[in-house]
């Protein structure tokens, strides 16, 4: 097999990580962005393993920069302690200029707020899923809840059917 076939198996590769159902039901999801992110080794052996949670994870803009903020990755077990890396620290978002002028104009103005919704591998490289996204209030999240159980039992119906 040739080497240009191997490349482009690694690159279909998309395997989810983590997700963050919570995220969908707090927020009223309004766009999608792919960011890549900058870990160190030690994270990105632990994301392998599968040891990464994005429920009280958010992103902010600062100085031209987008940051994600209180996503926990577990410290790698089989490093050194000198080794390993603080599991909520602050990770770099990798964006394009142009998206992060678009997201500063539209979390300042509108009040919208930045949430990972999952983590995941893309040949090879990590990456986030950030989304703008504005609060629900409770009646939209009962909304939710009686539009869920509403699926359910139209699929129990049909399954019995």
């Amino acid at each position: 097999m040739s080497k240009d076939k191997d490349k482009d198996k690694k690159n279909q590769g998309y395997k989810v990580i983590a997700d963050n159902r919570q995220a969908r039901f707090l927020y009223e999801i309004m766009e999608t962005y792919e960011a890549g992110i900058q870990l160190t080794g030690t994270e990105v052996k632990s994301i392998r393993a599968g040891k990464t949670n994005l429920q009280d994870g958010y992103a902010l803009i600062r100085d031209n920069e987008a940051w994600l903020l209180n996503v926990h990755i577990s410290p790698y077990n089989f490093s050194g302690q000198y080794f390993n890396h603080e599991p909520r620290r602050s990770r770099k978002l990798l964006l394009h200029r142009d998206e992060i002028r678009k997201l500063i104009g539209k979390t300042e103005q509108q009040g919208l707020t930045l949430v990972p919704l999952k983590m995941y591998f893309k040949g090879g490289w990590v990456k986030v899923s950030i989304a703008l996204g504005r609060g629900k209030k409770l009646h939209d999240k009962r909304e939710t809840i009686k539009k869920r159980q509403d699926q359910r039992e139209m699929q129990r119906a049909i399954k019995s059917y």
